[in-house]
C-alpha cells in the first residue's frame, strides 16, 4: 500500500513540475512558444514521458484555459453574489472581466488564443458553462423586468461577451498590460449594451 502511494504521489508531483514549467515557458515567452519538447529539455525528462500526462501540447493549453476560465468564474462569482439588481450586476460582471484580463493577461490570451469560444465550446466545458451562465441569467432578468419579449437572449449574450472581448484584445494588442480600470469606452459600451436591452422591445 506504501508503494502504491508513494507512486501515486511521484506521478502528481511530475505533472505539477509539467504545469509548472509550462506555466513559466508561457509567461517567459508567450503561449505560442510552448512546445512539449521545450518542456521535455527544462524538466529534464524524455518526450514520451510528457505524453504520459499530457496528451500533446493542445492539451496543456486546454488545462491552462479551462484554469482561466475557473478564476473568471469565481471572481465573477465573489462580485456579484451580494448584488440583487440585474443592471448593476451585468456592470459589474462586465468591469470584473476587464479586470481579469488585466490581471490574469496570459491565461486571457489563451483562452481567447482562436477569438471567442464557440457554442459548442462553451456547452462542453464547465468551466466555460459557469462564465456563460452568468452573463445569460442576467441578462435574461434584465429583460424580464423589462417586459422585453422580443429580444433574443442568446444573440444579446453573444453580442455582450463579443463587446467584453473585443475592448480587452484591442487593449491586450496595443499594450503588454492594461489598467485594472475599465476605460471610458467599455462603461459607455455596456451603457449602451443595457439601455437596448430596456428599451428595444
Amino acid at each position: 500500500m506504501n508503494t502504491v502511494t508513494r507512486r501515486d504521489r511521484e506521478i502528481l508531483e511530475l505533472r505539477n513540475k509539467i504545469i509548472t514549467q509550462s506555466w513559466k515557458i508561457i509567461m517567459d515567452e508567450g503561449w505560442q512558444a510552448l512546445s512539449v519538447r521545450k518542456i521535455a529539455d527544462a524538466i529534464e525528462y524524455s518526450v514520451p514521458v510528457i505524453y504520459k500526462h499530457f496528451e500533446n501540447k493542445e492539451a496543456i493549453i486546454e488545462y491552462f484555459s479551462r484554469e482561466g476560465f475557473k478564476i473568471l468564474s469565481t471572481e465573477i462569482a465573489n462580485a456579484i453574489k451580494n448584488e440583487s439588481d440585474a443592471t448593476n450586476r451585468l456592470q459589474m460582471i462586465a468591469y470584473t472581466y476587464w479586470k481579469f484580463a488585466s490581471t490574469h493577461s496570459q491565461h486571457y490570451r489563451i483562452m481567447f488564443g482562436l477569438g471567442i469560444p464557440a457554442c459548442e465550446s462553451i456547452n462542453s466545458s464547465i468551466e466555460m458553462q459557469e462564465t456563460s451562465n452568468y452573463m445569460l441569467h442576467t441578462i435574461e432578468q434584465i429583460l424580464q423586468e423589462s417586459d422585453n419579449n422580443i429580444a433574443d437572449k442568446i444573440l444579446k449574450l453573444k453580442t455582450f461577451w463579443s463587446t467584453l472581448h473585443g475592448f480587452v484584445a484591442i487593449a491586450l494588442l496595443s499594450n503588454n498590460t492594461i489598467s485594472p480600470q475599465p476605460t471610458a469606452t467599455l462603461v459607455d459600451a455596456v451603457e449602451g449594451f443595457i439601455f437596448t436591452l430596456k428599451n428595444n422591445k
